[in-house]
């Protein structure tokens, strides 16, 4: 399809993807391509590699970021923050209190302030101890993890010796609810109504749970482990996975930019359904964002790593493909729409049965960055990767919808990046 002949982008939204697992084997040197994007002034510098490739074609006509409405980028809010004044000081004869909202699908503290005695300890947790955080450290204006369910409880633990000071303890200013789950879905489908005229799910909803393809598909199942669910501020979704060996994560430039925005982001890993059809998920394992390593608004990517990476190396990483998507190539795209536990798009009753790349060259934030498909998607998918069936590497970052839906050409953000990786 012609450019000229492609609607303009903002009749279409957003999703998110990219990367290819290996587990604890032989790190693959990714070397930098030769040359590189270089946006200043919204003007396109072609990368070497590409030079006779229909990317590179499409990429030299570009001379300035396409018009996109900010508002279809797949982002909505699934939580409500209200203000708290609630604390636990050294005077006090108390030692806990309980945060809860009715129906909340979690519940997310903000510490005001936490000044701790050496020793001491504040741990927030589920009432049954299921999920429990701990923090040892004095903190300012910082989100703790939050705790699935409506209901958590904060403790202050502290030794017999320690002073009766108002001054040491926790001061709680607000908390985050999380709208259940179906309100969530509702907003969802409101959500996708008024933004385009075309909705992301292509035809019905053909994702599917990851615990259905556990038996079929186990190669698909192993390469969704690296895919993440991001609650970002306490209230915003997307989605994101790791790329590379190393503490590296990627999702959409859309989704955050700044690393004190990654600081104020949760990482969801291994938040999956217990088995096909069940309602109940897996406790997931959380950390959060730690520092942005590279971010790029016209390829609408930001490399970011989380603390605690030990905690979710176990979950192995994905990798950039080194050859560029081909149109009719079979994909999948494992992602976190609406928040829910991992559902993966691998079928197409559009493409005939498999998800396949629509147009290997296709516009996004500038004319030809993007790959295309009609892989179902929904707001909460943004920042997905786009993986090829036969190599289990990442082909393109899932940003926009609109069927067909389009994600970033990974080569092109590997140009950037892969020195990073």
């Amino acid at each position: 399809m012609a450019a000229s002949e492609r609607r303009p982008r903002a009749d279409r939204d957003g999703a998110g993807g990219a990367g290819s697992l290996k587990r604890k084997r032989r790190k693959a040197v990714l070397a930098a391509t030769a040359g590189a994007l270089a946006l200043g002034g919204a003007a396109v510098v072609v990368p070497t590699a590409f030079a006779d490739d229909p990317v590179s074609e499409a990429l030299a006509g570009a001379s300035e970021l396409l018009p996109v409405d900010d508002s279809l980028l797949g982002l909505v809010d699934v939580g409500e923050v209200e203000a708290l004044t609630e604390s636990l000081t050294y005077a006090d004869a108390q030692d806990a209190v309980t945060v809860s909202g009715p129906d909340a699908g979690y519940v997310k503290v903000h510490f005001e302030r936490l000044l701790l005695d050496d020793g001491d300890y504040v741990t927030v947790s589920s009432p049954d101890g299921a999920e429990s955080y701990r923090y040892e450290e004095s903190l300012v204006d910082t989100w703790a993890t939050s705790i699935t369910g409506d209901t958590a409880i904060v403790e202050l633990h502290r030794a017999e010796s320690s002073p009766a000071s108002d001054a040491l303890g926790v001061l709680i200013d607000r908390a985050a609810y999380g709208f259940a789950s179906d309100v969530v879905d509702a907003l969802v489908a409101e959500q996708a109504d008024a933004a385009r005229p075309e909705e992301s799910v292509c035809s019905g909803d053909e994702k599917k749970s990851s615990a259905c393809y556990r038996s079929s598909y186990p190669e698909v199942v192993e390469h969704a482990e690296p895919v993440a669910r991001l609650l970002i501020d306490g209230t915003v979704l997307c989605t994101a996975f790791r790329v590379g060996e190393d503490n590296r994560m990627l999702t959409n430039h859309h989704c955050f930019t700044e690393t004190w925005e990654a600081q104020q982001t949760e990482v969801w890993f291994g938040y999956d359904c217990v088995a096909c059809g069940a309602d109940a998920a897996n406790i997931p394992v959380k950390v959060s964002g730690q520092q942005v390593l590279k971010t790029s608004k016209p390829l609408d990517y930001t490399l970011f790593t989380v603390d605690n990476f030990s905690r979710i190396d176990q979950f192995g990483y994905l990798e950039l493909a080194d050859e560029p998507a081909k149109a009719g190539e079979a994909i999948y795209i494992p992602q976190h729409p609406a928040g829910r536990p991992t559902e993966i798009a691998m079928e197409s009753s559009v493409d005939g049965g498999n998800c396949v790349v629509k147009n290997a060259v296709y516009d996004g934030y500038v004319a030809g960055s993007d790959v295309s498909y009609y892989c179902d998607t929904e707001f909460g998918s943004s920042g997905s990767p786009v993986i090829s069936r036969d190599t289990h590497e990442v082909v393109a970052l899932h940003h926009f919808g609109g069927c067909p839906n389009s994600g970033v050409n990974a080569q092109l953000i590997k140009a950037e990046i892969g020195h990073l990786l």
